[in-house]
């Protein structure tokens, strides 16, 4: 009897000292684990400052967002910013528990452990904190092992992020992190992705959708596998009535609905202003590595959160991409197929050796093309290289009615993209210098060229404004001085003659006023004033202005023989409605970092470019464009009668079709054409700027005068403070000047 008892002690000891030394090496495992000898442990600082990429992004001037640049499209809310609907569904699906536990719930795991032995398990036990900490700090586990050891580090990490975070805290942090798929990670771009709105106006049913997705989001794919998204979004209704967030009659209304999605795709050449987000790419990516952030390494574009605030505005940007999308996909493109079809080697247009032209270009095309680089880089033959360019095959193109799947030749292709007309367009505020709406071409997926800001083409007729407004500053001329129509021989340095020609015969050989002239665009009256004021003082004139390209100073860059790109054109003639100062078009207001702090704030830089009167001057004579010239259609088609100023550009062979829009507070500018300029209308009656571009200019702004969000001022420029020293009124104009005769003739 006394055996056993002793026997029944030893025992007791033994399970006594077995359970102690349990006890001691649990807690010596978890010291090991909390000081990283079984795995990266996050220090107390990683913790407090838990790093994931998030993307910066470009907002509109009235806070809408345009776009982002990212490795993980990801953006930061807080807890404040989600809907009590997500945070229910959440926490019903997830983790009901999870306002009671400390990060680890021991109730779950228990239920676990006894559904593995049973085999009836119906859920994971890992909290809403260990979920977060694995998304966090830990890497797929390599085998069984890693993923114990893993489970003991999440667990560790749990009970620390407990400490250092708030339980709404740790809810957004989740969310913040977890990867949606399809370009959208984290909580604000899935509600962005997937229904178009914001984290604090999801609905019930697109809660319990994005919920529904966090079990496995590559599962529940809505783009893929919608029903069963739709399924699963069922059950997490069913777990917010079991849990009493809901009641039966909004449960069984909800699962009713269909999954309406609203779907916003995310990505680098998708949406609004892809061509202006582009452009600001590679500009943002200079400046980042220019500025350092605390820790003294510099800013990533993709990376640090940073807040872009831009001056377009994104009604604007809208109106003007419908604007070019009406003209040239619905009339001007196929006019350009009409006018063209049945003619060999079109559209390309040479004068001699056509044949040889038009190989010479498409060789080049094909040898810049994607296709013709990875070819060359894998080694093939030139001989194997020109075959696979002849040969049909599979592909997408680019149409006005939308992606075109089709078989053609790859060098087929290329003549195709050849004959589609391209188009630029930018708009700016004169009196701030912000650009309000740019568009670079006509599809960014397609085509990368940008014609706002990387373009230069000859910018026609719309140069001619810069030479009379020399000739009305230094010669003290009014819009009612009159000039010869004859056609003048100028002598040239070389000792050769230039003798430019009209393309308007009336009134040649008469006096006509300036404004007339203007307005109809005589070449000859621009000659006669740039040899008349110098060509050397017209290409101070252009620098004053902002045109900083190549113009050389020769008597025929009055006709508009320099290219220049739109850019710098747009902010020219916008110095005749900021009363002659010129204002360098900027795109960016102020940038931020992901706290709201401002890193930099952006200001144009001006400079007076020429006299207020003058550039009022100006204003007057550019108004007979519209009211009598080659702009007078806005008037007659467009309908289009408050004050504007403008003018009309067409490059020989018409080539390039340009038409400059000025109003007192916005300044707009667009052209037209091809990406070679052998392709081109025939006659100057399509081929003409008042033809292709200005209808895009007068589409846009009929859209943004018909937006009262915007209201727009539509009445006249302000004259300057001082009397003007010449008379704009012709009636009047030759009242005085018949005056002044007849008091010469007293005086004699």
């Amino acid at each position: 009897m006394q055996g056993e008892k002793e026997n029944e002690t030893h025992w007791i000891k033994r399970l006594y000292w077995t359970f102690l030394a349990s006890i001691v090496l649990i807690i010596i495992l978890f010291v090991f684990i909390s000081n990283g000898f079984l795995g990266n442990m996050p220090s107390f600082e990683e913790l407090e400052n838990p790093t994931s990429s998030q993307a910066s992004l470009i907002y509109a001037d009235d806070g809408q967002l345009l776009g982002s640049y990212y490795i993980e499209n990801r953006s930061d809310v807080d807890f404040r910013d989600l809907s009590p609907n997500l945070v229910n569904a959440l926490l019903a699906t997830e983790d009901i528990r999870f306002y009671e536990h400390s990060g680890i719930d021991f109730k779950a795991l228990v239920r676990v452990f006894v559904g593995v032995l049973t085999g009836s398990n119906k859920g994971g036990g890992s909290t809403i904190t260990q979920q977060l900490s694995k998304q966090l700090f830990t890497e797929e586990p390599g085998t069984r092992f890693d993923r114990v050891r893993q489970k003991l580090n999440e667990w560790v990490i749990s009970i620390k992020l407990e400490k250092s975070f708030s339980k709404e805290e740790i809810i957004a942090m989740y969310l913040n992190k977890y990867d949606f798929i399809n370009n959208a990670d984290g909580i604000r771009t899935a509600a962005r992705v997937y229904f178009g709105t914001t984290p604090d106006s999801l609905s019930l049913t697109q809660s319990a959708t994005l919920v529904g997705m966090l079990q496995n989001s590559a599962l529940y794919n809505p783009f893929r596998r919608p029903a069963l998204v739709t399924e699963r979004r069922n059950v997490v209704l069913g777990q917010m009535l079991r849990y009493d967030f809901i009641n039966k009659a909004t449960y069984n209304e909800a699962i009713a609905q269909p999954l309406a999605l609203n779907v916003n795709r995310q990505s680098h050449t998708d949406g609004l202003a892809n061509y202006f987000r582009e452009y600001l790419r590679g500009w943002l990516t200079d400046w980042a590595k220019n500025h350092q952030k605390p820790d003294g390494t510099p800013y990533n574009l993709y990376r640090d959160g940073l807040r872009i605030y831009t001056t377009v505005n994104y009604s604007m940007q809208m109106y003007a991409e419908n604007a070019v999308r009406e003209h040239l996909g619905k009339d001007l493109q196929p006019a350009f197929y009409k006018h063209w079809k049945g003619y060999r080697n079109a559209p390309f247009v040479f004068e001699n050796n056509v044949k040889e032209e038009v190989e010479k270009i498409m060789e080049t095309a094909k040898k810049r093309s994607e296709r013709y680089r990875l070819m060359k880089k894998a080694g093939y033959s030139a001989d194997s290289i020109d075959l696979a360019f002849n040969t049909p095959t599979n592909m997408t193109v680019f149409s006005w009615k939308g992606d075109l799947d089709t078989i053609m030749t790859p060098m087929d292709s290329i003549k195709y993209f050849k004959s589609i007309l391209q188009v630029g367009l930018m708009s700016v505020q004169p009196q701030t210098g912000h650009v309000k709406a740019y568009v670079g071409g006509i599809d960014y997926r397609y085509f990368k060229y940008d014609h706002v800001t990387q373009a230069k083409r000859q910018v026609g007729s719309t140069f001619k404004p810069i030479v009379y407004s020399l000739a009305m500053q230094e010669g003290n001329l009014s819009p009612c001085s009159k000039i010869p129509n004859v056609q003048p021989i100028i002598r040239l340095a070389d000792g050769t003659f230039w003798e430019p020609k009209n393309s308007n015969k009336d009134f040649e050989g008469q006096e006509v006023t300036l404004k007339w002239a203007l307005a109809n665009s005589i070449n000859w009256v621009s000659a006669q004033l740039i040899d008349k004021y110098n060509p050397e003082a017209v290409v101070k004139m252009a620098r004053n202005l902002g045109i900083t390209g190549d113009i050389p100073p020769v008597h025929a860059i009055a006709l508009g023989t320099p290219e220049i790109s739109l850019y710098e054109m747009v902010g020219a003639m916008a110095t005749f409605a900021n009363k002659g100062v010129h204002l360098k078009p900027i795109f960016i207001t102020r940038i931020e970092d992901k706290n709201g702090n401002v890193l930099e704030r952006f200001s144009p830089e001006s400079n007076e470019a020429m006299s207020e009167e003058t550039a009022y001057l100006m204003l007057s004579l550019m108004k007979g464009v519209v009211e009598s010239g080659t702009g007078i259609r806005l008037r007659s088609k467009y309908q289009l009668n408050n004050p504007i100023a403008g003018k009309t550009g067409t490059t020989q062979n018409q080539s390039d079709g340009w038409f400059m829009g000025i109003t007192p507070k916005l300044v707009s500018g667009v052209w037209v054409g091809a990406e070679d300029r052998s392709v081109h209308f025939r006659t100057i009656t399509e081929g003409q700027g008042a033809n292709m571009a200005l209808p895009i200019w007068a589409l846009y702004m009929k859209q943004v005068y018909a937006d009262r969000k915007i209201d727009l001022y539509m009445g006249d420029f302000e004259a300057p403070a001082k009397p003007l020293s010449v008379e704009i009124d012709c009636a009047k104009f030759e009242t005085q000047k018949r005056k002044k005769i007849f008091q010469t003739d007293d005086d004699f």
